[in-house]
């Protein structure tokens, strides 16, 4: 019987399948996004409740409760307002105290940063929506290209919900980072945000955002926009705040490495294959990357190389690209080895 030689579509489907195979193999990379996911609700609503402490301090409840009385009995009066986003801020002392968070502060001490030994009002703001601002994200060498969004948290957090939605793709901006805004990233990008419920702007959410939007609301009183009311909080307050809004940043982060790593893996799949001529050759590479399938089964499913892999060497180096974080013991013992294996010749 004669081989069957490789052609464009048989690659696209080999490839297509072993990305597929990545993405479910549990990995390093992966855990780290899980644990990142699954541990940020708990995160969220801790957070919350001390932020609703924070604002019924700033805003008791029976003088939120008079607002309500003097909104609904004066056509003319119009000072409560719900909201999911606050300034918080404290005042840090350049004795390296703080204010407790119970004083009015003049805004012309009012600083975003405390960079001289002078007293400074540090505020920053924190939005506690599904499309909120975030922190957290770290700047390396290998990753000074991307720059989420607030969007991408979402992305990240309802992964599983954008994949099982048909023409949404949850690692689209993972995939075109480093490109030019392009129709393709825009078309899912529209997609996602439609599914998620981000079309009809603010107030008008649907889905996914409408949901979590309305567990976190309060009514406030003041102005519709959250800069013009300043809530003071104590600094270790404030640190918490901090804390969790990084923690949104280190999802997206976690998301990114993650589909990076699979990216990365999937370009490397590619040139193997284009170096195949036959495709019992990238059955065989397939295979040894623990992933069975068969000719039948790419036939059935609807150039030359510029390298020739042999399929075993190639599916270790594959192996090689996952699980790259490693402990200091381990450095250590990869280090020894080579030396020995440098003593040996």
């Amino acid at each position: 019987m004669s081989r069957i030689r490789l052609n464009q579509e048989y690659r696209n489907k080999i490839a297509n399948r072993m990305r597929i195979h990545l993405e479910q193999e549990q990995t390093q990379e992966k855990e780290k996004f899980f644990q990142e996911r699954e541990s940020f609700l708990d995160k969220q609503n801790a957070t919350w409740d001390l932020a609703k402490q924070c604002v019924e301090r700033q805003y008791p409840k029976d003088d939120v409760k008079m607002a309500h009385y003097l909104q609904d009995k004066y056509p003319n009066v119009n000072t409560i307002a719900k909201d999911s986003c606050f300034h918080f801020g404290y005042m840090n002392k350049a004795d390296g105290n703080e204010d407790k968070a119970d004083g009015e502060y003049a805004d012309e001490n009012r600083h975003s940063d405390n960079n001289d030994e002078t007293d400074k009002y540090i505020t920053k703001h924190f939005d506690f929506r599904l499309n909120g601002s975030v922190d957290g994200v770290d700047r390396q060498d290998d990753i000074d290209s991307y720059s989420p969004s607030s969007r991408d948290f979402a992305y990240a957090y309802f992964r599983d919900e954008l994949k099982a939605k048909e023409n949404c793709n949850p690692d689209i901006n993972i995939e075109m980072d480093g490109k030019p805004s392009n129709p393709h990233q825009t078309k899912f990008n529209d997609a996602n945000e439609k599914a998620l419920g981000f079309s009809g702007g603010r107030g008008n959410e649907i889905s996914h955002a409408r949901d979590w939007n309305n567990d976190y609301e309060l009514d406030l009183i003041g102005r519709e926009y959250c800069r013009d009311r300043q809530i003071p909080v104590s600094k270790a307050e404030f640190q918490t705040f901090v804390i969790w809004q990084q923690a949104k940043g280190q999802l997206i982060m976690a998301h990114y490495k993650w589909i990076k790593s699979v990216l990365e893996q999937t370009k490397f799949i590619k040139d193997v294959i284009k170096g195949y001529k036959y495709l019992d050759e990238a059955i065989e590479f397939a295979t040894e990357s623990g992933l069975e399938m068969n000719e039948a089964e790419i036939i059935r499913c609807n150039s030359s190389g510029l390298m020739i892999y042999n399929p075993k060497n190639a599916a270790e180096m594959l192996k090689s690209m996952k699980n790259k974080t490693q402990t200091r013991k381990d450095k250590i013992a990869a280090r020894i080895k080579y030396e020995q294996q440098q003593a040996q010749k």
